[in-house]
């Protein structure tokens, strides 16, 4: 299996002329077999004759002129046209004239340019074949000559359907490459909203507590480390993520390690914010995305709090089981301050929603009826009990 696969790969960087070569080479041979001269097209009931010179000439512009139908296919015709006038006006009928079908099925699939001119100029050349064979006063009835137009130009229409085919399928590849990229970037930008909002956030809220502090220099140094290892921890994240647009980054390094969420929570007390932190249950053996959006949910969620909530209560509940991961995430407060500052960018709560759905999850996210807010999230992991 695997040799075969090499040789098609070695056969698919051949140039197109050398993989038309062997069957040119198959037909002109054929052309030659003594069991099959004279059984070839015959249009314009012409008096067969034996091969001499002129017919190994008509043979070879017909037959091996077709390594050139994909490179050249304008060329292609008009060589293969030009021998198939001699097989035909001289009476050779060769199986060779095989090759006219293909010639015109492969100009109207490749060609790009002057496709109008092409079929005005074949047209043309046709009519002074016909003229040429009536003046040699040749039997054929005007039906054939026209049922054989009609033949080549389905065969060119063919082509032609080819042709628009194959166009379709790459602006189909285009679009969905496009979409591909568009969706990477939303990506990309949901990544850098939760990892640059969180951390500055946090480093906001504890530079601004810090100022208070000038007359507790304990309190003020403890307050100033934080804000330092917040500031490291940001500058961490933002190199896994530069790291994710790494095309040699492994895919399993996008879910944060283990131990990130205690983390989280920790840096998130250390801004001021009490947080009570429970985790539930064992892990699922293989999670995919789970563990990142799970990740993604708490650390939205304490960024507003900070933001919105400062000081108050806030609760982190992580269940683990074999089919999903549940975030509850819970405030206390009034609860009626929107999830993202007015004018904002929105990507907060309706990045995760869109993180959530596209696993296939379940995200809500509102005030709560004892005052506060919460957020919910069922993330499924895709593993099977």
């Amino acid at each position: 299996m695997t040799r075969a696969h090499g040789l098609r790969q070695v056969w698919g960087r051949l140039h197109v002329t050398a993989r038309d070569l062997p069957f040119a080479v198959l037909l002109f041979s054929l052309a030659f077999v003594p069991g099959l001269r004279g059984s070839g097209t015959d249009i314009g009931a012409v008096a067969e004759r034996p091969y001499d010179a002129l017919a190994a000439v008509a043979i070879g512009l017909q037959a091996l002129s077709l390594t050139l139908r994909r490179q050249w296919p304008v060329v292609c015709l008009a060589l293969v046209g030009a021998g198939f006038v001699l097989d035909q006006l001289h009476g050779y009928h060769t199986v060779a004239g095989s090759a006219l079908p293909l010639a015109l099925l492969s100009t109207g699939a490749h060609l790009e340019r002057y496709r109008r001119t092409t079929v005005a100029m074949g047209s043309v050349a046709y009519v002074l074949f016909v003229a040429e064979l009536v003046r040699r006063g040749t039997d054929e009835p005007a039906a054939e000559f026209v049922s054989f137009y009609v033949a080549m130009c389905l065969l060119w229409g063919g082509g032609a359907w080819l042709r628009s085919t194959r166009i379709a399928e790459a602006e189909r590849r285009h679009q969905v490459a496009e979409q591909t990229r568009a969706a990477e970037r939303a990506r990309i930008a949901r990544e850098l909203h939760d990892v640059v909002t969180h951390h500055v956030t946090a480093m906001v809220v504890q530079a601004e507590a810090a100022r208070y502090l000038t007359a507790a220099p304990e309190r003020l140094d403890e307050t100033l480390t934080a804000v330092t290892d917040t500031g490291r921890r940001a500058v961490a994240d933002l190199r896994h993520l530069l790291d994710l647009l790494n095309p040699d980054h492994g895919e399993g390094s996008r879910t944060p390690p283990v131990g990130r969420l205690l983390t989280l929570v920790e840096q998130t007390r250390r801004a001021g914010q009490p947080v009570e932190f429970t985790e539930k249950g064992t892990p699922a053996a293989s999670t995919g995305s789970a563990d990142l959006v799970a990740y993604r949910v708490v650390q939205e969620a304490l960024t507003n709090a900070l933001k919105y909530a400062h000081g108050q209560a806030t609760s982190v509940l992580v269940r683990h089981s074999e089919r999903d991961i549940t975030v509850e995430v819970g405030t206390d407060g009034p609860g009626k301050r929107p999830v993202t500052s007015p004018g904002g960018s929105g990507r907060g709560l309706a990045g995760l929603r869109e993180r959530v759905d596209v696993l296939g999850g379940e995200f809500e996210a509102g005030p709560r009826s004892g005052g506060g807010f919460a957020v919910r999230a069922r993330i499924p992991t895709g593993s099977r009990p």
